[in-house]
């Protein structure tokens, strides 16, 4: 569906955010892409979408590559970005002008989902909060089923009901010949929904695993006093004592924080990616 190889890229051309950066990315998944401020989560969205072009290397997504436009390649990709810009226009007039470039556009799709997001057809878009118009946008974007969905903090802007109406969306729409792509720093509004879990930082993939294999390897428990041992991974203070990782050497499965796991990874990533290591060898 995606393939990297030896990507490079940089604003200014004596600093690289990305190089050397290779990614595999199998369809039928909702990769969530993390990373802190900065880490070129953002950048790598907008060159497997095409609206920036690699300097180096190589990046094909459904079997095009990107940065040439092809319009079978863009019937099959929709991108919403954390920033956007709807005309002041109706959601039927959007529909109307939209519509023809995506061959299997569901509009029964979009009318549900719509009013699971309770947003009407002849309201002008402008007149939208920026919630509502997120919301539109997802609405949209899920019933173009197009091959390639990418969002870019979809959740931000919206109320807690929105939220769990838009994992439901995500969740239902997913399909073995569709990839979606959610980066995101709210992870706890996508738990439970994002596998593999993909952590950038620094212009470089870190972490690349799904969640069974985060269960398989890292252990989390919770403890009333401060943890000293040192085959403690990574320590967070929570409400009520201390939130642990450790490695996973019972073989029991462990519910996982997605927040705890990011800090982990960052934090420790070194020893974190040999336990993944050894596991996979094994």
């Amino acid at each position: 569906m995606i393939e990297i190889k030896k990507l490079s890229f940089g604003y200014r051309k004596k600093e690289k955010l990305f190089t050397n950066l290779n990614l595999h990315l199998p369809p039928g998944n909702i990769f969530g892409l993390l990373g802190k401020n900065g880490a070129g989560k953002t950048t790598l969205l907008k060159i497997i979408s095409g609206l920036l072009f690699p300097q180096g290397g190589d990046c094909e997504a459904l079997g095009y590559k990107p940065q040439c436009r092809s319009p079978h390649f863009l019937e099959e990709i929709y991108f919403i970005p954390e920033e956007f810009f709807i005309p002041a226009i109706t959601i039927s007039e959007y529909e109307n002008i939209y519509v023809p470039f995506y061959p299997r556009f569901s509009s029964e799709q979009l009318s549900g989902s719509l009013r699971d997001f309770d947003l009407t057809m002849k309201e002008k878009l402008s007149s939208f909060s920026y919630g509502q118009k997120k919301k539109f946008l997802l609405a949209f974007g899920i019933a173009t089923n197009c091959k390639l969905l990418i969002l870019d903090e979809p959740s931000n802007g919206l109320d807690i009901p929105s939220k769990s109406q838009l994992r439901k969306l995500l969740a239902s729409s997913i399909t073995d010949d569709r990839t979606f792509i959610v980066s995101t720093h709210q992870v706890r509004d996508m738990e439970n929904l994002i596998d593999p879990i993909i952590i950038l930082d620094n212009g470089k993939i870190i972490f690349n695993y799904s969640v069974y294999e985060v269960s398989k390897c890292l252990s989390v428990q919770l403890q009333q006093d401060a943890p000293d041992s040192d085959k403690v991974l990574f320590s967070e203070k929570t409400l009520g004592g201390y939130a642990v990782i450790t490695e996973n050497i019972s073989g029991t499965d462990s519910q996982i924080d997605l927040e705890i796991l990011f800090n982990a990874v960052i934090k420790n990533r070194e020893k974190i990616s040999s336990i993944f290591r050894k596991w996979a060898a094994a």
